[in-house]
């Protein structure tokens, strides 16, 4: 279960998505992901989770981010290869 703390710094950051970065990124970085770093603001770009996580450790040592696929509900989907058609149907009318 989340911290309270974690959970803070995953509201800031989704409002700083929200409001600053989502229509911008989804134009143009869609499939990738981008760290927030909620305390000043900062976002990281990477075409994977690692990347724009590290991008965003070595701008901000000991402070935590939060990562975000852009233009995705989730960042990862944990499953089997047997869930993806399911999975994927149900993603088309997002």
């Amino acid at each position: 279960m989340p911290s309270h703390d974690a959970n803070q710094i995953a509201d800031r950051a989704e409002r700083i998505y929200d409001q600053r970065l989502r229509a911008t990124l989804e134009k143009t970085h869609a499939g990738q992901y981008v760290a927030i770093e909620p305390e000043s603001g900062d976002h990281f770009l990477g075409g994977t989770l690692s990347e724009a996580g590290a991008a965003a450790r070595r701008a901000h040592p000991g402070r935590q981010s939060f990562i975000v696929r852009i233009g995705q509900k989730a960042a990862v989907h944990i499953g089997t290869a047997n869930d993806w058609p399911r999975w994927r149907k149900n993603c088309s009318s997002l």
